[in-house]
């Protein structure tokens, strides 16, 4: 920390005397206060920040100001032995007997939780507030645990704490890999707004690279899918269920994305065949999807639909809770030994659909609605038999 004195002139000044002020600074920032002294601009020592003379009234100035500077330094010497936060702003309002208000983590992270929680429907969704609100009761009960402690100064968010919170996660709450490691990001975010506020100084992140293990897609081959299609089922709603599934299939489009479906986004496109024009509850993202014989045929199937007609909907979606019930139901019908959820219609599509059928990525990106190709990347995986395909037309180039 520096200390110095020094005369404010202000831009009215004309002659007289002027106040005397203390600058703190501490790692390059800068906070200042009055001293309640003035002194004439002719007895002032700028270089030594002292009044100039021998006179009785200098005399008895100079030693104000060194003890003023004796009780800053004393000050800084205390709070850094007392691990607190030591910024120019938080000497100056010691010094000035100014309570600082320490700022906390809880009280950030309820903050911005309730900032999310106004926000849902038109920004976020209700299960990434949830996300954000299991984070913060396992961050409650660790601080408790570890620190005996409801809450702490986000000052105190360090590296180790990550690295203790983390240990936590996986021993005490027995978080798999990738649970684990989304919790220390969801608590990233708090961390970067106390960054933003200047409230933190050094990223407790810098060094710390968890890795998220990768996760096996579950996808349907061409078969499994063609099996499910052909399927007679007696009861309704289990065929309603497949149409809905078969649809997502041929179409990408999430469960979310299909229960909104409006009749007036099926458009004729440039090509004059008709598409799927939408965007995504997700991301907000353009979605422009060819309307495939198969979706088309189911959509026609359902046009006169009562749910369809009274929330001029493209098909009669029910909970995807429900679906996914009847999705396992079948799985076990079509003798596919696969944990089928609605949601593997989107990765199907992906590769089953499109990739495996030579459509390139660029496009198959565009269609899902994803903002990067990276993302599309962890959907599509290439299987066997293009594989075998393509090392074929490799094999017959050589020959």
């Amino acid at each position: 920390m520096n200390l110095l004195f020094y005369l404010k002139k202000r831009s009215t000044y004309r002659n007289g005397p002027i106040t005397i002020y203390l600058r703190f600074t501490v790692d390059g920032r800068r906070a200042e206060t009055s001293t309640g002294k003035s002194c004439d601009p002719n007895r002032w020592n700028a270089q030594a920040g002292r009044a100039a003379g021998t006179k009785e009234d200098t005399r008895v100035l100079n030693a104000y100001l060194d003890k003023l500077q004796s009780k800053a330094q004393e000050l800084h010497q205390v709070m850094t032995i007392a691990n607190e936060t030591v910024t120019a702003e938080t000497v100056k309002n010691r010094f000035i007997g100014k309570a600082f208000q320490s700022r906390t983590l809880v009280v950030i992270f309820e903050d911005h939780n309730a900032k999310m929680k106004s926000l849902i429907g038109k920004e976020f969704e209700k299960s990434t507030l949830q996300r954000y609100e299991t984070c913060l009761m396992h961050v409650k009960e660790f601080m408790l645990l570890n620190y005996n402690v409801s809450d702490i100064p986000v000052a105190k968010i360090n590296f180790a704490f990550l690295i203790d919170f983390e240990y936590y996660l996986r021993s005490v709450r027995n978080c798999g890999n990738n649970s684990a490691i989304k919790y220390i990001k969801n608590l990233g975010k708090i961390v970067r707004i106390c960054l933003g506020n200047g409230w933190i100084t050094v990223d407790p992140y810098l060094n710390y690279k968890p890795k998220q293990n990768t996760v096996h897609r579950e996808v349907l081959t061409k078969e499994e899918l063609s099996r499910i299609k052909e399927k007679k089922f007696t009861m309704e709603r289990v065929g309603t269920v497949r149409d809905m599934f078969v649809f997502s299939c041929y179409t990408g489009l999430a469960y979310v994305d299909v229960c909104k479906l409006k009749r007036s986004e099926l458009v004729n496109g440039t090509d004059g065949n008709l598409w799927i024009y939408t965007s995504r509850k997700k991301t907000d993202t353009l979605s422009r999807i060819p309307v495939l014989p198969a979706a088309l045929s189911i959509i026609k199937a359902y046009e006169n639909h009562p749910q369809c007609i009274v929330k001029d909907t493209l098909l009669p979606m029910m909970s995807n809770q429900k679906m996914n019930a009847y999705l396992k139901e079948i799985a076990d019908l079509c003798d596919i030994n696969k944990l089928l959820t609605f949601h593997i219609a989107r990765h199907t599509f992906a590769t089953t659909i499109t990739l495996n059928n030579g459509v390139p990525i660029e496009s198959v990106s565009k269609m899902m609605g994803h903002t990067s190709i990276k993302t599309t990347q962890i959907y599509a995986k290439v299987l066997d038999h293009k594989i075998g395909s393509d090392m074929q037309k490799i094999l017959e180039k050589v020959e």
